[in-house]
């Protein structure tokens, strides 16, 4: 196993260390003076690394998607640790272990789509039914769907963690329907199933993960509404009012203009379904939160996501009746 991971890093140490480059370009002080920076990452995250001088013979055969070993001193800058370089090269492929470098979800992921699957199968509208497994049963799309992450950033952003979500919310949605009764499960089971489909094709996650050329220019919602109405389209009968519903839910899943939704929700199921969305995104973001240490006892690391950082209640609440017991000892 390598080390250090990028999550380990302290101010004022000097490591070496191999790391894959996120991110690549020489860029120029206020004074004009050229230097590189890089975005360097693993599986626990990413750092900025910066070399001064005399990098141009190292960086020439360095690019993004490459790995790197390096040697440099931590840094703190804008209270965020980042590393000065001092000397790097490409590893060499005997050097790298994978799983060193690409955080991946703790469920089986087999296991998981059998799951999927089976949820479609259980569908009771017909037309929904035939959409969601022709997609579904696509074996290309199947093997992106068990690899895909959900984000580059923001929530499940590691491999499977496209998977993961979905199958969250697949069973969010038949709790939610069984409250709600007014509800239709089939467009929320059909809403989650086929939300993010687009992202298949929208990041790239062979090695880390960023957005294709196509999914820059594009992004996931317009991708997907091509992949699921051209499914529809193939499917022969399928009610065309209801391929406008499906349209809209998918369009209208990020839930406000501000946040990429070409609609706001205008059908019950697809307001109910951004929520959902919403919900189970932000909830992996708090987690991701919570499961890296701070260095603060009662407070987890910051979640850039969220924009906060978050209290470990249990912790909290734990220490509490523990200091009045001592208390009390003392009286």
């Amino acid at each position: 196993m390598k080390t250090p991971f990028v999550k380990d890093l302290t101010a004022d140490q000097v490591i070496t260390g191999f790391f894959l480059v996120h991110e690549k370009e020489v860029r120029n002080t206020n004074s004009g003076k050229p230097y590189l920076r890089m975005e360097l990452g693993d599986r626990s995250g990413t750092i900025e690394a910066r070399m001064w001088d005399q990098f141009e013979v190292c960086a020439k055969n360095v690019n993004r998607d490459d790995f790197v070993k390096v040697h440099a001193r931590v840094e703190i800058y804008r209270n965020k640790p980042q590393l000065s370089l001092q000397q790097f090269r490409l590893a060499k492929p005997e050097e790298i272990d994978l799983g060193d470098f690409l955080a991946r979800t703790a469920f089986n992921v087999e296991e998981l789509y059998k799951q999927l699957l089976a949820t479609a199968e259980e569908m009771k509208n017909p037309w929904l039914k035939k959409l969601v497994i022709k997609i579904l049963s696509d074996p290309q799309i199947a093997e992106c769907y068990k690899r895909a992450p959900a984000a580059k950033v923001m929530h499940h952003a590691y491999l499977g963690g496209l998977l993961e979500h979905v199958v969250g919310l697949c069973g969010l949605a038949k709790q939610i329907a069984s409250h709600y009764s007014e509800l239709d499960l089939d467009l929320l089971l059909t809403a989650a199933m086929l939300h993010d489909v687009g992202k298949l094709d929208e990041l790239c996650y062979e090695r880390s993960i960023v957005y294709s050329t196509e999914g820059q220019l594009l992004g996931h919602i317009v991708m997907e509404l091509e992949t699921v109405t051209k499914a529809m389209e193939e499917i022969e009968g399928f009610p065309a009012k209801l391929k406008a519903v499906v349209q809209h839910i998918l369009i209208s899943h990020h839930g406000q203009y501000e946040f990429g939704s070409p609609k706001l929700p205008m059908i019950r199921e697809a307001l109910v379904f951004h929520y959902m969305d919403d919900m189970d995104s932000k909830m992996a973001a708090v987690r991701a939160a919570l499961a890296i240490e701070s260095g603060e006892e009662a407070w987890s690391a910051y979640s850039g996501a969220l924009g906060r950082k978050f209290l470990r209640l249990e912790k909290y609440l734990a220490e509490a009746p523990a200091r009045a017991a001592k208390k009390e000892e003392k009286n």
